[in-house]
């Protein structure tokens, strides 16, 4: 077959040459595909049919780093999880915003419920102009003359607290109680705020501190004298009018009340000085305040070592009802409390000093009344504080020696509170018989029970599992097991079945020794002589002394509710100052904190112990 060929000529078509050029192209066309690598989708492409290939959408994928997934289960997955977090929110936002009640707190344990009505026995023993708060409907203003009428004063000696069922106010308990109030509002001050007392235990002390600032010339660097008692009660002279053989209310009083000044006191003065110094770390964030308490304190101790001398000598008013038997075991308390309130290393010096603690008794081991901390032996607290200090911030020389011995004599106390040692005996009720057996135990009880708790705290706090009596380890559980035991002996768990303090539990003492209490609050005034008959009324007290610890039971775990027997019916304020602070001890409340103690506040004003080392020197330039 011929063709024209378009230059010119013919052009020759074979069919052999033909067929060979078909497969020619596609030779090469295979090898054009075998030389590219074709994955799969591209495969399907090329051997898809033009049909197929516009049949069959294209497939979306996404990558996201780590895998490639198809992109709608990925819209779907992010849609689901978007919708999922949004519905949570909402949610959420419903239940915060919709109001609904919360969970009701525990209900306070008895320690607590005991604690807020024994706070209230101050209440009641408060001298002076009463405020509106005060939250006793049958006491009213009294004393308002005390020490204006008085020849010797001629000053204002109104407020303060009455000692007990009397009119006296006796300064040396009184200042002991304070110094106690404030050393548990300076440990468990957490506690106190969190069941609501705090401020009304700070305005108890402050009433008490107030009061004392008037005693003596608070302004001055140095004193010589200073009150120690308003009132008498000494009846040994006959029958005239006084704060004991009268039985009239406070507020009806209209006989004289002699003032009774003393220029060598030292147990009194540095009792004082206690009292002021340890209030003041109570009241630290009031400057102006705290600063009063300090300077009236430094002169008060600085009068005590100087004018030595018992504030109670024999034949006095004072000697009848709060004797004290010696001066050294304050000048231990009051140096250390001293120290803690203004860091001054001359009180801790007067406080550790061998002569002092050997005077004081620290090494009377076989006295019958070792340990028995009272109003008038201050020496078993003064060891536990200095514990304390040797505890947390162990100044080492020179004071390590004593602290030491104070620390190893404070177990030995610990360790005479256990029935096992029979260092003291126990009723078969299981009352703790510091006293010996003789009335009126229960002040000296609560004090033990404060010391061990607080003692078990101090251990705690300082990662200490126990203590030691000997060769046997005892465990901190073993000290608060003690004082809980008398607590709740105190509470009603005694053979009497009752409380003995008034206005707790369901039965408690009715008759209680007490003028204000004993006497209706009708608006008629009763004289001197008009009350007896109040007094050996047969009927229950018209007022109800809450709060009031009574003198306690006899050594039989027997008692009499009989209103003219003191030793078993009358409170006293020392004695509700030890309650209070063995409750807040043991009172189970939630601070929030690990430890149940302050660790730090007491040593507020106490400087490091050690100088801090020099900065380094610069660096040397050529």
């Amino acid at each position: 077959m011929f063709g024209r060929d378009p230059w010119g000529g013919t052009l020759e078509i074979s069919n052999a040459d033909s067929a060979t050029d078909d497969d020619r192209s596609r030779d090469l066309d295979r090898g054009a595909m075998m030389r590219h690598q074709l994955d799969e989708t591209q495969q399907s492409w090329l051997l898809a049919g033009p049909g197929d290939q516009a049949g069959k959408k294209k497939k979306k994928y996404v990558d996201i780093g780590c895998m490639v997934i198809d992109r709608k289960i990925f819209m779907w997955t992010v849609g689901t999880i978007l919708g999922v977090g949004l519905f949570i929110g909402f949610v959420m936002m419903i239940v915060k915003l919709v109001p609904h009640k919360k969970p009701a707190p525990p209900p306070p344990d008895e320690y607590t419920l005991a604690l807020h009505k024994a706070l209230m026995f101050f209440n009641a023993q408060r001298s002076g102009p009463l405020p509106k708060h005060n939250g006793v409907s049958w006491r009213g203003n009294s004393g308002m003359k005390d020490g204006l009428s008085d020849s010797t004063a001629k000053k204002s000696l109104v407020g303060g607290f009455y000692d007990a069922g009397d009119a006296i106010k006796f300064n040396y308990p009184m200042a002991w109680s304070m110094t106690m109030l404030s050393w548990t509002v300076i440990e468990y001050k957490a506690k106190y705020e969190k069941i609501g007392e705090l401020d009304h235990v700070k305005e108890i002390i402050k009433w008490g501190t107030d009061y004392m600032l008037k005693t003596f010339n608070s302004s001055a660097d140095t004193i010589d004298k200073i009150v120690a008692q308003v009132g008498i009660g000494d009846t040994s002279k006959g029958p005239s009018p006084n704060d004991h053989y009268c039985w009239m209310r406070p507020e009806d009083i209209d006989y004289k009340r002699p003032v009774i000044e003393c220029h060598s006191c030292s147990d009194l003065a540095a009792e004082m000085a206690a009292a002021l110094a340890a209030a003041s770390i109570v009241f630290k964030d009031n400057k102006a305040y705290s600063d009063k308490l300090v300077h009236g304190a430094k002169a008060l101790y600085k009068f005590g070592r100087v004018q030595r001398g018992r504030y109670s000598p024999n034949g006095s008013d004072q000697s009848l009802f709060y004797n004290s038997t010696s001066y050294w075991d304050e000048f231990v308390w009051g140096g250390a409390w001293m120290y803690f309130a203004t860091g001054n290393t001359s009180y801790l010096t007067v406080a550790t000093a061998p002569g002092m603690a050997k005077h004081a008794g620290a090494f009377w081991l076989g006295s019958p009344n070792y340990g028995v901390f009272t109003w008038d032996d201050k020496l078993p607290g003064s060891q536990v504080l200095l514990s304390r200090l040797r505890l947390f911030l162990s100044p080492g020389y020179p004071y390590e020696e004593i602290l030491r011995t104070f620390h190893n004599q404070t177990d030995n106390v610990m360790c005479s509170y256990l029935p096992v040692y029979n260092s003291f005996n126990f009723t078969k009720g299981g009352l703790i018989q510091l006293n010996h057996g003789r009335p009126q135990p229960l002040q000296y009880v609560v004090n033990a029970a404060f010391l061990a708790s607080l003692y078990a705290d101090y251990l705690d706090t300082a990662d200490t599992p126990g203590w030691y009596c000997g060769p046997n380890f005892y465990k901190t559980d073993v000290l608060r097991k003690f004082a809980k035991s008398q607590l709740d002996y105190i509470l009603g768990k005694n053979p009497q079945k009752m409380s003995y303090v008034v206005g707790y539990g369901k039965k408690y003492p009715k008759r209680v020794h007490h003028r204000g209490a004993s006497i209706p609050h009708n608006g008629v005034k009763y004289g001197c002589k008009g009350g007896f008959k109040w007094r050996e009324s047969k009927k229950a007290n018209p007022n109800v002394l809450i709060g009031a610890m009574v003198a306690g039971p006899d050594r039989h775990d027997g008692f009499k509710d009989i209103r003219t027997n003191y030793n078993y019916t009358e409170p006293t304020l020392a004695a509700n100052a030890g309650l209070v602070a063995a409750l807040i001890s043991l009172a189970d409340i939630d601070t929030g904190s690990r430890n149940s103690i302050d660790k730090n506040t007491i040593f507020s004003a106490v400087p490091p112990m050690f100088p801090t080392p020099p900065p380094p020197p610069s660096a040397w330039k050529p």
